[in-house]
């Protein structure tokens, strides 16, 4: 069961607060877990990576170059920090 992301905000730097429609959020420190090449280049750029938002049609952040990043993903790492 895939859950949507509900809320994304930039607490500083590639460091993202999200939270999910069941209610689990949590932080989330992307630079550990996307390497800035291909179409994660421009994340590198944080002014760039602070447009990030949530797309409602796909249940997660997504950034206007068609960067996304899986739900179910980034889901598994914040009930991991919370367990």
């Amino acid at each position: 069961m895939i859950v949507d992301i509900v809320e994304v905000r930039v607490l500083k730097d590639y460091i993202l607060y999200i939270k999910f429609e069941d209610g689990l959020s949590g932080e989330i420190d992307i630079s550990k877990i996307v390497p800035f090449e291909g179409v994660f280049l421009k994340l590198k750029d944080p002014k760039y990576f602070s447009t990030v938002k949530v797309n409602t049609e796909l249940g997660t952040i997504v950034w206007d170059n068609g960067a996304d990043l899986a739900p179910d993903y980034i889901y598994s790492l914040l009930s991991e920090k919370a367990a």
